[in-house]
């Protein structure tokens, strides 16, 4: 089913065409968008790299690519004739005066409107000179819209992030910068926002009143595979929590908009992003753990360590998992705490939210120590889409004894038929011009000034005790006591 009737005539270029991500998202959810109709003939779409391919080479490489991820491959021919390769070099200004001739034929040829978006699967060091010549070339200077899209990592900390982002603002203004966090375009993350405000149920109760803390679990069981050389770099602190960790938690904690207008929702998040208390360097140990996997089992089988991967040091200090307390200091969140977790290498693949809520005044139900079970809202985000709420109920016998029951939803088999990947409802968007699900300025240089005040403090004091987790496990065990301390647990193997 179409998403909307109104087609968008646009010309995208993709720097990095080549690529991984290429051809394992963007041209897959291309091809899907416009295999439901959400593309039409006015579209074409520019691969840019530096091998020296033909169209028919490229078009060959493409058409597998998708039919190694799409089940129904029908127009996919169709689709292949709006697909172009042009052999670039992105440090050569004269390449990018040959691109702006090509992209004006094409735009010519399918009746574009001079729509242009630049979408950048390239390695961040190249974001600031290719935003510079598609400016200085004059592909910049159209009748139509201009967009660029950026995947992380954006900076690798708040100065060289203000650096990238003054550089970029050189040649876009701020509404046309679109920052990929792929996280924000899974349904279940959108659904975050539709739970929260859509039902009576629940919003008067999510404040401190009533919510005791709040669970953000989001693990893998995979090691770092052939990305070692990145990882030595960012680590799992800069690679999910500064974005994906924090965006969750914005999504979770903000105020309603008063407007679904991307804007609003976006400035509801930049103030929570805002509240988060600071942590001075000493409050670091007491409120955040970093991890490293060592050697364990995966499915029955042994995996090796972290520093025995690819490209890893053999000495390498560099966390594989993080967890952390995070504090609001609001009026809606004071008191509740937030928890983190992200991991490689972890006992299952999970991103799940779990709210946690407080026990009632009086327990009615025991007349011993005995406590209720809690009342629990779980989110499961991957890879089991749906909800799910824990209560107490009477236990089908005589007296008065109560045992938890589940209420839930999940997603049907239809259901998850229809669920398009979230780089597809990212590329859409960034075709409407509906900038909600994408990270604002404001938003990123908050998360990095919380984070960098982590890193600060990790870099001057490396752990001794890596690696600290079996692979295969849910993390060290200082993981488990930083919620013990408040007298709470994680909420392991939770449906």
């Amino acid at each position: 089913m179409s998403k909307q009737t109104k087609h968008i005539p646009c010309l995208i270029t993709i720097f990095g065409a080549t690529g991984d991500l290429s051809h394992r998202k963007l041209f897959p959810s291309l091809f899907h968008l416009f295999q439901q109709d959400n593309l039409d003939e006015h579209i074409a779409i520019i691969g840019i790299g530096r091998r020296d391919y033909t169209n028919e080479i490229f078009r060959e490489q493409v058409k597998a690519s998708i039919q190694s991820h799409v089940e129904d491959t029908t127009q996919i021919d169709e689709f292949m004739e709006h697909v172009y390769y042009f052999k670039h070099d992105v440090s050569d200004e004269q390449s990018y005066h040959d691109l702006l001739d090509f992209s004006n034929q094409l735009d010519t040829q399918y009746q574009l409107k001079g729509n242009r978006l630049f979408y950048l699967a390239m390695a961040p060091q190249f974001f600031g000179i290719i935003s510079d010549y598609l400016k200085s070339s004059g592909l910049t200077d159209t009748n139509g819209f201009k967009r660029l899209v950026i995947e992380k990592p954006f900076g690798s900390d708040l100065k060289s992030a203000e650096q990238l982002n003054n550089q970029l603002r050189q040649s876009f203004k701020e509404e046309e910068i679109y920052r990929i966090d792929h996280y924000l375009g899974k349904d279940m993350v959108q659904n975050i926002e539709v739970l929260r405000f859509s039902n009576a149920m629940f919003e008067p109760l999510w404040n401190n009143k009533y919510i005791s803390n709040i669970q953000v679990t989001s693990s893998e069981i995979l090691g770092v595979e052939d990305r070692g050389g990145y990882y030595e770099s960012s680590g799992a602190l800069k690679d999910m929590v500064q974005n994906h960790m924090l965006q969750m938690v914005a999504l979770l904690a903000m105020e309603a908009p008063i407007s679904l207008k991307s804007e609003d929702i976006r400035a509801e998040k930049v103030k929570v992003l805002k509240s988060l208390r600071q942590l001075k360097p000493e409050e670091v140990k007491k409120n955040f753990v970093r991890g490293q996997y060592d050697r364990g089992y995966i499915n029955g089988e042994e995996v090796k360590a972290y520093r025995e991967e690819d490209r890893v040091a053999e000495d390498s200090n560099t966390p594989t998992f993080v967890s952390g307390r995070l504090t609001i200091d609001n009026f809606r969140w004071a008191g509740v705490p937030f928890y983190i977790r992200t991991g490689k290498r972890m006992k299952s693949k999970t991103i799940q939210v779990v709210v946690e809520f407080k026990e009632v005044p009086m327990n009615l139900y025991y007349q011993t120590d005995k406590l209720l079970d809690s009342n629990l809202l779980v989110i499961n985000i991957q890879p089991n889409e749906g909800i799910s709420l824990h209560l107490n109920a009477k236990k089908n016998i005589q007296g008065i004894d109560t045992e938890p029951v589940q209420l839930s939803y999940a997603l049907s088999a239809q259901d998850k038929m229809n669920t398009v990947d979230a780089y597809e409802n990212l590329l859409f968007d960034c075709l409407k011009g509906d900038a909600t699900n994408f990270t604002h300025w404001e938003e990123l240089k908050s998360t990095w000034k919380f984070v960098d005040i982590i890193q600060d403090e990790w870099s001057m004091n490396e752990p001794s005790c890596f690696p600290n987790y079996k692979s295969g496990t849910n993390g060290p065990l200082e993981s488990d006591l930083l919620l013990s301390r408040d007298g709470n647990h994680w909420w392991d193997d939770i449906q």
